[in-house]
């Protein structure tokens, strides 16, 4: 373990890493919209998992070692699973396979020629679902959403052909199935024809195709979607028919439920391998979309004893393929400026087939990147399909060909800002923030969308219209729109340009945390908001917190001899213990100072509160208790209680919840399986109670 410095460091990179997966964990599970591949996410989670390791004593409450999935956030009803749906541990090369067998024999004590059998089957890239069959009679149908909590899709599970309503022979009185919905490569070749064709939404790739047809509101909209299912395991069950894995999949296939036929049974490593690169020379000719082949102890009594760690079982893993590779020209670098100003380059390439997809651009990442690979237009390079999100381009095949290097540009191509990149990050930014078209289009559609101020009616077309006629420049021009402006635009009538402007109307006054989550403040998200808002409670309690904040960091000077990369750590630590908010650390802490020291977001909020717009004030009704005005830390397993449910019953009674333990902790709730934040507690005299004497305290303040 490192000095305290290279602990700073890992705490702040465990920070960015809890933020930045959990980011793509939402919009891969709740938005099905992945902007990275499956192999680059897998990086980030095996580096958080590396970093734990190192430094156990700094894992934080929002690990993504923790999670499962993503909370569902859409309009579908959510139900909690009766047996939690866990993710996979992935594994991506042989060893780590031989490794996961010897780690089975070590944990159940087995003897080194004692058989251990593992069931194999190919891992469709799907959307994970659970139907629950109660006397045979399929009566729930949810997605996996963050492993505990999903949406319910009954209604749209009916309308697929291979869910049977009723299961074939005698089943037990509950049982159940898991398994992948998912739609089949010409099937989906075919929807986002029949989309293009009615000017519909075109679909990014199967399993995005299949996501997004089952969580439909409507389900003849989902009847109308070829979609398909395989089961690979159950929940929840009064009776398993069968003593092994494929003893119960052989049932479940008995009852109707379509099953991989691909799902095999092996005693030894050399064959188990031979069965996964056979799955994978066959990959591109599947009519169906996979990324890798599933292992799983056979023995259901060796799966009881085995369990589960904090997201995954210890008896099954998922055996990657690697990526799919071809060699094409790099025929042009285009820039792409995002909704937060990042300068992407993308790579436009000759068209080559990859895995079967017909593959014309790549990702350059950043200008970083390029410099290391070394291209220019022109060269030949090798690209890499990981999963079904924009290819990346690995390598340059002609390194040493005499053509001119790409010049990353130094301004905006969308506005002629200047183009920076801030310390320590590998990305270029355009500093034009709204006054740039390519993040005013964005940040307006940010600013109005279902989870900021969800302004009814207006979406990215309307938007983009009203910006190009001039209508819409700014978030305060939302405001000033007129009925008499709308009527008389194409599409536009008496009742839907007075149904806009009501909806408007309606959010003038929206909640704090929706107020600052539309601002588009970078690293700000929906949770962080609502963290901020629940801290400060009003708009001027924010406005006075920042302003001191950005005192002190501009109050700070290096001291004699200190070097820089000190000097960033002390100041970082200043900003986090000025915004004083659990959970918001440097990183996110420095980008909400940035967006507020810049005047032409000031002049930007100053002309929301002109156009009429005023955040409502937090009520939080707290009530007089013996923790009044105290700092609280939550640790362990909490078995009675949610932890958000605990955060909410503390701040109410007029409690501060932290995220670590400091001589600033007055108190430390210690659930089942504290480790270090308990010790520490322990070391400084911090007084400690259980999860019992915390539910008295609760019931005893009423």
């Amino acid at each position: 373990m490192g000095d305290a410095q290279t602990e700073d460091e890992a705490a702040a990179e465990l920070e960015r890493l809890a933020r930045e997966i959990a980011r793509h964990n939402r919009l891969y599970h709740g938005e099905d919209a992945p902007e990275i591949s499956d192999a680059d996410y897998d990086a980030l989670v095996r580096r958080n998992a590396a970093l734990e390791r190192d430094f156990p004593h700094l894992v934080r409450e929002d690990s993504p070692s923790r999670q499962v999935g993503a909370a569902p956030e859409g309009p579908l009803a959510k139900v909690a699973h009766a047996l939690p749906m866990l993710s996979l541990d992935n594994a991506f090369a042989d060893e780590e396979v031989a490794e996961f067998v010897a780690r089975v024999r070590r944990f159940l004590k087995l003897s080194e020629d004692e058989e251990v059998a593992l069931t194999a089957e190919p891992k469709i890239d799907g959307l994970s679902c659970s139907l629950r069959y109660e006397k045979g009679v399929l009566v729930l149908a949810a997605t996996r959403g963050d492993g505990s909590v999903g949406e319910d899709v009954t209604p749209n599970a009916r309308t697929i052909a291979d869910i049977p309503e009723r299961l074939r022979g005698e089943a037990p009185a509950v049982f159940e199935i898991r398994g992948e919905v998912y739609m089949s490569k010409a099937d989906f070749a075919a929807l986002n024809a029949r989309q293009a064709e009615a000017g519909g939404k075109i679909f990014a790739n199967p399993r995005n195709a299949a996501a997004g047809s089952l969580r439909q509101k409507d389900p003849a909209i989902t009847a109308a979607r070829p979609l398909r299912f395989y089961a690979h395991g159950w929940g929840e069950a009064t009776a398993v028919p069968g003593d092994t894995q494929l003893a119960v999949m052989r049932s479940i296939e008995a009852w109707g439920v379509p099953v991989s036929a691909d799902l095999e049974r092996f005693t030894d490593l050399g064959p188990l391998l031979a069965f996964y690169r056979g799955i994978e020379a066959k990959r591109a000719d599947l009519g169906f979309d996979i990324d890798g082949v599933v292992y799983k102890v056979d023995r259901l009594d060796w799966q009881r004893r085995l369990g589960q760690v904090a997201r995954a079982p210890r008896w099954a893993l998922a055996h990657k393929f690697p990526a799919e590779r071809a060699e094409t020209i790099l025929e042009a670098i285009d820039i792409q400026v995002g909704r937060t100003g990042k300068l992407t380059p993308v790579a436009r390439l000759t068209p080559v087939s990859v895995g079967g997809v017909t593959v014309t651009n790549a990702t350059l990442h950043n200008a970083d990147e390029i410099a290391r690979l070394g291209v220019r237009v022109g060269d030949r390079v090798l690209i890499q399909r990981a999963g079904d999100v924009i290819p990346q381009v690995l390598e340059n095949l002609t390194p040493g060909a005499d053509r001119a290097p790409y010049i990353f540009p130094a301004r905006c191509p969308q506005c002629d800002s200047e183009a920076v990149r801030e310390e320590g990050e590998v990305d270029i930014r355009c500093t034009g923030g709204l006054i740039c078209p390519a993040q005013r289009v964005e940040r307006l559609r940010h600013f109005v969308s279902r989870h900021a101020l969800d302004i009814e009616g207006l979406g990215i077309v309307h938007i983009e219209s009203f910006f190009r006629d001039g209508l819409l420049q700014s978030p305060a021009d939302i405001f000033r729109l007129t009925k008499a402006q709308l009527l008389g635009r194409e599409r536009w009538a008496e009742v839907s340009a007075a149904n806009l402007i009501a909806a408007i109307d309606s959010k003038r006054r929206p909640p704090l945390d929706r107020f600052l989550y539309a601002l588009g403040i970078r690293h700000v998200g929906e949770v962080t908001a609502r963290d901020l808002a629940r801290r400060y409670r009003s708009w001027a309690g924010l406005e006075a917190m920042v302003d001191a904040a950005l005192a002190v960091r501009a109050g700070l000077q290096p001291a004699l001899g200190e070097d820089e990369r000190k000097f960033a750590l002390r100041r970082d630590k200043a900003v986090a213990a000025a915004i004083e908010t659990p959970n918001i650390g440097p990183e996110v802490g420095n980008a909400i100072l940035d967006f507020f020291e810049e005047t032409h977001n000031r002049e930007v909020l100053q002309d929301l509160f002109a156009a009429g717009v005023a955040p409502q004030d937090v009520v939080w009704e707290t009530k007089a208790s013996p923790v009044s005005g105290k700092t609280l830390v939550f640790t362990g397993s909490l078995e009675t209680l949610s932890r958000d449910e605990a955060k909410a019953q503390a701040e109410k009674l007029g409690a501060k919840v932290a995220g670590s333990v400091s001589a600033k902790t007055d108190l430390v709730i210690a659930g089942p399986g504290a480790g270090s934040k308990l010790k520490k507690a322990q070391d400084l005299g911090v007084a400690v109670i259980d999860e019992a004497a915390w539910n008295a305290l609760v019931a005893e303040a009423g």
